[in-house]
């Protein structure tokens, strides 16, 4: 998850504090030392607890490097060489390399979960939303197997779109229109999708965008990727998306 850092006109800088809270990390503020819920974006324990300030959600996609650099061949690059790890440290999470290969292929948990719903296996992935103070998790096993779906979340019609096994998904609002994947795309090529008149959008980083004309745009919704037991304990009261099948 990636948040804008700027809170009251003033750009806060962070580190990790080390700790954890229901198997989550606690961030640091270096102006304040206040603790901070990384998975909230809030302010538990310093100064500003209690504040009511929350740090914004910005949009981002999980997903491979190849089908990242296709998009966005300008990107600019993090350095893996920090100084501080190896850049063997920074492998994808399937590498055997990584030093969360074996967490991401077990079902262990580091440390015990004490809230858990059996609505989904303790470490399914799953994409998060939240709108008006409502909360729904997105399987991942949904959403590689579906690719577009249109759903409503507190009364917003919506669109999540993953388009390869469930990487890089993006979720927007979709107005009125129901959408479907443009089939034959070539792998790493833009994403389109058509509406339920055949009109064209092209999928982006902050909005939908209509082909035929680019000023009719489809905003971005804020999401996150994350383990379901991480999301529930956050979320008790979370919706779960049941997939065209009848289950998630």
């Amino acid at each position: 998850m990636v948040y804008s850092t700027k809170v009251d006109g003033e750009v806060l800088s962070f580190g990790t504090s080390g700790m954890l809270y229901h198997s989550n990390k606690l961030m640091y503020d270096r102006g304040t030392k206040t603790l901070w819920h990384q998975f909230l974006g809030e302010p538990v324990v310093g100064p500003l607890a209690d504040s009511g300030v929350k740090l914004e959600l910005i949009p981002v996609a999980l997903t491979t490097w190849a089908d990242w650099l296709a998009l966005h061949p300008d990107t600019t690059v993090l350095s893996i060489e920090t100084g501080v790890y190896p850049p063997s440290s920074y492998a994808p999470e399937d590498d055997r390399r990584s030093i969360y290969f074996r967490y991401r292929n077990t079902r262990d948990t580091i440390f015990p979960v004490p809230q858990r719903a059996g609505l989904l296996a303790t470490k399914a992935q799953i994409l998060g939303l939240i709108l008006n103070g409502q909360a729904k998790a997105y399987p991942f096993e949904s959403l590689s197997k579906e690719l577009v779906i249109n759903d409503a979340l507190a009364g917003q019609a919506l669109v999540i779109v993953a388009a390869d096994r469930g990487v890089g998904t993006r979720a927007y609002q979709s107005g009125s229109y129901v959408f479907s994947l443009e089939t034959g795309r070539p792998k790493g090529k833009e994403i389109v999708l058509t509406d339920q008149q055949d009109r064209r959008w092209r999928v982006g980083e902050e909005a939908l965008a209509l082909i035929a004309d680019p000023t009719e745009r489809l905003p971005r919704l804020p999401s996150r990727a994350s383990y379901w037991f991480g999301w529930y304990s956050f979320h008790p009261d979370t919706q779960v998306y049941v997939g065209l099948a009848g289950a998630p």
